[in-house]
């Protein structure tokens, strides 16, 4: 995925919960709890900003997982 590419909002929620337990300071604490309680509201959708910085959230957090990675075993 190219890091100009924003991921869908629905897909970053799904990961949303991850985020709020794995934040590491207290900014991206309250911004991650912030966006939990909008994100509950009928018809809600992050500004450009929030958008961007879920997507960067949500991208750290899967960085260095090995996901994607696998070995063929025959």
């Amino acid at each position: 995925m190219n890091s100009s590419t924003l991921r869908p909002v629905d897909e970053l929620l799904w990961s949303w919960p991850t985020v709020c337990r794995m934040a590491t300071n207290e900014w991206a604490k309250g911004f991650a709890r912030s966006i939990a309680s909008q994100s509950r509201r009928r018809n809600w959708t992050p500004s450009p900003k929030q958008h961007a910085l879920m997507n960067s959230m949500v991208n750290e957090l899967y960085r260095d997982t090995g996901e994607g990675d696998f070995e063929v075993i025959e």
